[in-house]
């Protein structure tokens, strides 16, 4: 695991590199190391050299890491994959962060599930920026509708999520992202504590944050290439 600190490092150098370069305050951007299928050493590993945001996707195995890991007291975790009505549990009992809320049912689910002595769950509503049927998220337009149901307990709406086309043509992308920072500023309207805008990957992070990107979700940048497990 030795190159996981100079990898980690790296990836920080760019960050505040982007930050600057868009004229934003250094610190603006906050990084999530998304740590899905890698061991809980890497995790534990990172966390000692200060990381505390990670995002995991698969429900049951970021659960089996949140015991093994429960020296690390300060570990931030953000779900970024979708959570199954019957794993939603596990989200509102132990999550911080869920990034890919999509239908008033899972808002439901876990605002009914979040334990009371807990802070609030902090979520994103996942938007599908490209239009792809493959993909989940809601459709752009479904945005306003959806936030103007009155406010869930427990549930705080923090902002949008998304998740990019895979293209090597920076104005789609461009195009994508600036859509994402313009129906953000459109749930401020309705919602003023939404101030996350999560989107941004280890290829194309540096756009995201000229975009207005306020979380990046890097993940080969830091630990390597990833082997895809059978998880759930």
């Amino acid at each position: 695991m030795s190159h996981l600190i100079p990898n980690l490092q790296a990836v920080q150098a760019q960050i505040a590199q982007a930050e600057a370069q868009a004229r934003r305050p250094a610190g603006s951007v906050q990084l999530v190391a998304v740590s899905k299928t890698f061991p809980a050493d890497a995790i534990r590993t990172l966390y000692q050299h200060g990381q505390r945001h990670f995002g995991e996707n698969y429900i049951q195995e970021w659960h089996d890491k949140t015991t093994q890991l429960a020296d690390c007291p300060h570990i931030i975790w953000h779900i970024i994959g979708n959570v199954q009505s019957n794993k939603s549990r596990l989200v509102a009992e132990h999550a911080h962060w869920l990034h890919t809320l999509d239908s008033e049912k899972l808002a439901r689910r876990l605002s009914s599930q979040r334990p009371a002595h807990l802070p609030d769950l902090q979520v994103l509503l996942e938007i599908n920026i490209s239009g792809d049927p493959a993909k989940h998220g809601i459709a752009p337009e479904t945005l306003l509708p959806l936030a103007r149901r009155p406010p869930l307990p427990r549930l705080n709406l923090r902002g949008l999520m998304c998740v990019a086309s895979h293209t090597d043509h920076p104005g789609q992308l461009r195009q994508q992202f600036s859509q994402m920072r313009s129906l953000l500023a459109q749930l401020q309207t309705l919602a003023p504590q939404a101030d996350t805008l999560s989107m941004g990957m280890s290829g194309d992070m540096t756009l995201a944050i000229e975009c207005g990107a306020t979380m990046v979700r890097i993940g080969s940048a830091i630990f390597g290439k990833r082997d895809y497990p059978n998880a759930a």
